[in-house]
Parts: structure tokens; sequence; C-alpha cells
């Protein structure tokens, strides 16, 4: 039997405007290496095959990043676009051989091999997963005033992250349902698959580490996850 090929699609081209920094977040300093060093760098160590990373900023990310760190595995690095959804689009597109993919966001540095391997086995039974933690809050949903219209149940709440993971086919063809018909509102990967029908999406426990750095306090907080992160992403 013919070996599935896995493909991660690593986003990096977010402009960072929350972030307040001279530079994009995926690249500022993080335990002395930018932080789009440490996803690339679990996708590297993983059992994927090969990584299309979407970034503006090629020459960059070959220099200071893949070759610096040594991201070899069949590396791609391809330009986004204007929205989320055009730079996933063009991964894609970039990884026409595979047969899965897992789509992730270059400002999560803290996704380990666990959350990986998991992705893995699941999407061979659901061909849609992503990985999420659940909420510790109480969720308001709030009306146009601003005002607690209801209270959703806590159990049934998910906060969702990446790695999101699809069979390769499916996800494709959702997608260009979704640029074709371009409707409001989607956000992120599952979302696209969710519009058109196409699976149910499965949820797969992930960490509340694995966060996506947007603001400054984020960056002060994978300061201190960064202490465990070196002994945890071989977990």
């Amino acid at each position: 039997m013919k070996k599935k090929k896995i493909t991660a699609i690593v986003l990096a081209g977010g402009s960072g405007s929350r972030m307040g920094a001279s530079c994009k977040k995926q690249y500022l300093p993080l335990g002395g290496r930018p932080v789009l060093s440490y996803s690339l760098q679990a996708f590297q160590e993983s059992c994927v095959d090969a990584i299309v990373l979407v970034s503006q900023e090629a020459e960059y990310c070959k220099k200071e990043i893949l070759e610096k760190y040594g991201i070899d595995k069949g590396t791609k690095i391809v330009p986004g676009g204007k929205e989320r959804c055009d730079s996933v689009y063009a991964g894609l597109l970039a990884a026409e051989d595979s047969d899965y993919v897992l789509i992730h966001d270059g400002a999560r540095p803290f996704v380990t091999q666990k959350m990986i391997r998991d992705s893995i086995r699941a999407v061979e039974t659901y061909h849609a997963c992503v990985i999420g933690m659940p909420v510790k809050d109480t969720i308001k949903i709030a009306d146009e005033q601003n005002c607690a219209r209801m209270t959703p149940k806590r159990d049934n709440i998910w906060q969702i992250q990446t790695p999101q993971t699809f069979s390769y086919p499916l996800i494709l063809e959702a997608y260009r349902k979704v640029r074709e018909e371009q409707p409001k509102g989607i956000t992120d990967d599952a979302m696209v698959v969710e519009y058109g029908h196409f699976a149910k999406v499965r949820l797969i426990p992930g960490s509340y580490r694995n966060i996506k750095i947007t603001t400054p306090e984020d960056m002060e907080i994978a300061e201190v996850f960064l202490r465990n992160y070196e002994k945890e992403k071989e977990c």
C-alpha cells in the first residue's frame, strides 16, 4: 500500500498590527530565536513528509530560519494573500500531491509532537479535525447594546487552536466553494469545511499552552511557557 503523504502548511503572513512591534509577531525573538522557528522545527522533527511555509518574506525565512535551524523537510515557501483564507489556499495549491494537510498558525510556537500525532491519527478516521481545549471561563453572548443576552453551557464550548487537519481533497474542495461563494464570518479552516457541510469536524484536546501570540501580553506569557516547552514538546 502506498504511504500517505502528509504536509504541514504553516502560515506566517499576519501583519501583527495588535502587537505594536517594529516587526511582525511571527518573527519576534522568543528565547533568542524567532517565534516562527519553533513550530517549523516541531514539524521538521515530526512524521510529516513536507512543509509549506506561507510568507511574504521568503528570503528572510530561508536564511534566518530554515537554513539557520535546519528546517529542510521538503520545504517550499509561497507568498500569502490579502486574507488568511487566501494564504491557506496558496498553501494548499503548493501541497497538491498530499493526502492529508495540517494547517498551523506560525504564531503558535508551542505545538507538540503529541498534538501532531493525535491530529494525524484522527484525520485518518474523521477526515477533518482540529486541536482545541474546553473553555475555562463562563461565556456570555451579547446583544447589540453589549448587554448579556444568553449564557451558553460551558461544557459544550471549546477554544479552537491549530493545527487543523484535513483530508487534502476535502479541504481543497471546501476552500474552492468558499472562494466562489464568498460567505462572511469565516475565521478558521474548520468553518470552511462546516460551511459546505463537507464533514463533521472532530475536536481533539491540545494544550492551554498552545497559545497564539497576538498581543504584547502573549509574549510575556510565552516567555513563561517556554521554560517547560523543551520538555513537553517531545511528549
